[in-house]
């Protein structure tokens, strides 16, 4: 689906502030209320919004730690690898990548306990022959909306 200047414009209000009406969207950008909803049923029918989140404060919710992991895994089983860990609630993210790892993590962790069993749980998994576990000290920025 190709994106127009009022498909852009609708995405970028609900990045603003997902939980605007249909109306309020409308008022905003100018355009007709069935044109919003329309545009946004067709953006979420397309998969281009999954859906809508709140933007967290990690730390006040007691997430001190995020750490970015390093996997080499065994040849051809990236995909299950990345599979399983998808599916840990601490994984934010998980890529395949170029370079000399085959997967990035970044995760979520209250304590350094929690960082070490995640750890050691990744270790376990039967495909994984190390990681190289990188912890953020600062957040200067921490933002995965784009301008459409």
């Amino acid at each position: 689906m190709k994106l127009d200047e009022i498909d852009k414009k609708i995405i970028r209000e609900y990045m603003h502030d997902a939980r605007l009406s249909f109306r309020e969207v409308a008022k905003r950008i100018k355009v007709a209320v069935g044109t919003v909803m329309t545009r946004t049923k067709k953006l979420e029918n397309e998969g281009i919004i999954k859906g809508y989140a709140p933007l967290l404060d990690h730390q006040k919710l007691g997430y001190e730690l995020t750490a970015i992991i390093e996997i080499v895994v065994s040849k051809g089983k990236l995909l299950e690898m990345e599979r399983e860990i998808a599916k840990l609630p601490q994984a934010c993210a998980v890529y395949d990548v170029t370079g000399l790892t085959d997967a990035f993590v970044i995760a979520k962790f209250r304590t350094r306990k929690d960082l070490g069993d995640f750890t050691k749980k990744l270790l376990a998994m039967p495909f994984v022959e190390r990681t190289n576990t990188h912890v953020a000290l600062t957040t200067v920025k921490e933002d995965f909306r784009l301008p459409p």
